[in-house]
């Protein structure tokens, strides 16, 4: 595996940024940046408060960091249980997807794991994919089913809500229920005032826009933008990055697509901003991991 400076890297790597708005998103002279590679797929990036961003090498079961301040990457967890999208609340508590046992788990900052949701009724998940924290810590997740080894144990491939006490869990989506429009939801994040909820529908090419009721159901859904998305990511203007194919697509909050950054990569897994000022978009691309420099700051 080999680990490279964001900051004194001279092998860059290139970005196509497309884009209707007068000026890019990408800061003035910025290109993409591979930070690390050699993984056998990387997913579920994150950032602490400190900016140091967490991600996933999914085949190997294994949760690595970037560290901002030191520039390379270590192992935080050696063994993941197939985790992939994860995420921090506000007292850096890491919360994961863990595919390989069904369930939603946390890691306090020293290692420790919690298993936060594991089933829904009588059952187990299927292979809970990606998460979101909303202000008053609820978490909503998606528990797609990939994999031969894993079966459809839900009856569906569904969204769910964990209660910000951790008392229950509710079904707030049953996809295939009425006028719900899905075929696999994926990726999943939410605006920082709690108000609004995007979810990726990746199989159906779509990412869907919900209104969040006070009881943590959800409303109103719309379709926001025709993309097949993976992972996904919102700034401090509310556009949203949406990661798939060779891309990080952004839509701004009225719809519509305002820039894309191609990373040279097979698929495009997830993103995520970190770094102190929250200005680097960090990108999970197949066996890499990269970065590049932002004239904007993702939110929290």
């Amino acid at each position: 595996m080999k680990h490279l400076s964001l900051f004194s890297l001279f092998l860059c790597l290139g970005i196509a940024a497309e884009t209707s708005m007068a000026q890019s998103l990408v800061a003035p002279g910025a290109e993409i940046v591979k930070l690390a590679d050699g993984f056998g797929f990387t997913e579920g990036p994150t950032a602490n408060s400190k900016g140091d961003v967490y991600f996933i090498d999914d085949p190997n079961c294994k949760i690595h960091v970037w560290s901002v301040s030191e520039k390379k990457v270590s192992v935080f967890v050696a063994e993941s249980a197939h985790a992939n999208g994860m995420y921090f609340d506000k007292n850096d508590v890491l919360y994961a997807c863990e595919g390989g046992t069904g369930s939603v788990v946390s890691y306090t900052p020293d290692g420790k794991r919690t298993v936060v949701a594991n089933k829904f009724g009588a059952r187990s998940f299927n292979k809970p994919n990606d998460l979101w924290i909303d202000p008053k810590g609820g978490i909503y997740f998606t528990d797609p089913v990939y994999g031969d080894k894993f079966s459809n144990v839900q009856g569906g491939e569904h969204i769910y809500y964990v209660l910000p006490d951790r008392s229950k869990v509710l079904r707030v989506i049953e996809v295939g229920g009425r006028g719900s429009n899905f075929v696999k939801p994926n990726g999943v994040i939410g605006t920082p005032d709690g108000k609004l909820l995007y979810v990726a529908d990746i199989d159906g090419k779509m990412v869907y826009r919900f209104n969040i009721q006070s009881d943590g159901t959800l409303t109103n859904q719309s379709p926001f933008a025709p993309v097949q998305t993976d992972g996904m990511s919102i700034d401090e203007k509310g556009n949203i990055y949406m990661a798939g194919g060779d891309s990080v697509t952004v839509y701004s909050p009225e719809g519509g697509e305002i820039e894309r950054i191609r990373v040279p990569e097979r698929w495009v897994a997830n993103v995520c901003f970190g770094g102190v000022e929250r200005k680097t978009l960090f990108i999970t691309a197949s066996s890499g991991f990269y970065a590049v420099e932002m004239s904007v700051k993702g939110v929290r």
